[in-house]
């Protein structure tokens, strides 16, 4: 069976010359770095890391197509299919990114994976609030470490008190995660278990773009 092309919802790993996470980037804006020779394939191979450029990856590619089609996500031109890279790696950039996750709704809750922290269940998106666990009104600030998702049932019993005054119990203490949890959701997904040597190192971090 032979794999359909639906490389263009996927994102791509992109390393520094010196082979450090530095962002996230979509397919066409990988396949544009690699056209412009401002980036090379970074290719897992029994274990080893190997390097194309991008001639020598569209070759790979027709060999991969009829060997190990369903290995791949595909994209489609008008005289083949190119497999879809998951790490290029810059030619002359070697700086990381500034080290920040930003504080916004979705990292929030991406960090407690859509969960409430007093009750533990999952919920969607719209289903769930974030509370301050020190409320605003007693000094509690918006911070990493003072803001969770709940859901409207835990939020309205909980109402403007602290968890010990409502009798409730935090799952998780909250913290400000080390890189994105938007991204650290991403890893869980097989076809970019590539990118987690990369990733691992706390001095590394993504900044997605």
């Amino acid at each position: 069976m032979i794999a359909q092309p639906t490389g263009l919802t996927c994102n791509v790993l992109v390393l520094n010359r010196n082979y450090l996470a530095v962002r996230v980037v979509n397919v066409r804006r990988a396949f544009s770095l690699l056209f412009r020779e401002l980036a090379e394939v970074v290719h897992i191979e029994s274990g080893q890391y190997t390097s194309y450029d991008f001639s020598e990856w569209c070759e790979l590619s027709k060999l991969a197509r009829e060997f190990e089609p369903d290995d791949h996500d595909w994209v489609r031109t008008v005289r083949l299919h190119i497999a879809v890279p998951r790490i290029i790696r810059l030619a002359i950039y070697d700086r990381l990114p500034k080290q920040s996750v930003k504080f916004n709704r979705r990292n929030l809750y991406a960090r407690d994976g859509n969960r409430c922290q007093y009750c533990g269940k999952r919920y969607p998106t719209t289903d769930l609030s974030l509370d301050h666990v020190i409320p605003r009104s007693q000094g509690g600030k918006t911070t990493w470490d003072n803001v969770v998702c709940a859901c409207l049932h835990c939020n309205i019993k909980k109402g403007g008190r602290t968890p010990d005054q409502a009798h409730m119990r935090l799952t998780t203490a909250p913290v400000k995660p080390r890189r994105n949890p938007v991204l650290t959701i991403k890893l869980t997904d097989g076809r970019y278990a590539s990118w987690k040597a990369f990733l691992d190192n706390a001095y590394w971090s993504v900044e997605l773009k």
